[in-house]
């Protein structure tokens, strides 16, 4: 199996310019944890749900809500972007990519094309999602899984 059969397209993505809260809203409106940085059709960084809630600011401040909000609102994704990027392209093999994830363990991976473009991006979940799929029909056509016991 490909990583072209696996990946999620369109790909939502990022401009470094893009402040924190932003990024945050656009993760959590779209149900995505990861964000492509894209300057131009460069791909320049990923930010994580992760790197956004590291980056925000702690519960037990000493700040108030107004100094943090204003804060907050000057950290741009590049602030916290990693710069260094690991990469896949379509027509890898899955499980090359799995293994590149595993290693490295990291959550996703950005599909970049011959030209360069950012044209999906694939994920553990996508990994496990095909996973758990090719393996839930037997040969016989019954399930296969755990049984729920009344």
């Amino acid at each position: 199996m490909r990583v072209l059969d696996l990946m999620t397209a369109p790909v939502i993505t990022a401009a470094p310019t893009l402040s924190l809260p932003d990024a945050a809203h656009l993760m959590r409106s779209r149900g995505i944890r990861r964000l492509p940085v894209m300057d131009g059709a460069a791909l320049v960084g990923i930010v994580t749900d992760r790197d956004v809630r590291e980056a925000m600011p702690s519960r037990v401040s000493s700040l108030s809500p107004w100094e943090a909000t204003t804060r907050l609102a000057a950290v741009t994704v590049a602030d916290v972007m990693r710069r260094s990027v690991l990469t896949t392209r379509p027509d890898a093999d899955a499980r090359d990519a799995a293994h590149t994830m595993l290693t490295h363990r990291v959550g996703a991976l950005p599909v970049v094309d011959d030209q360069g473009r950012v044209v999906g991006v694939v994920t553990v979940s996508d990994v496990l999602r095909d996973y758990a799929h090719e393996d839930a029909l037997k040969p016989d056509g019954s399930q296969t899984g755990a049984e729920v016991q009344a």
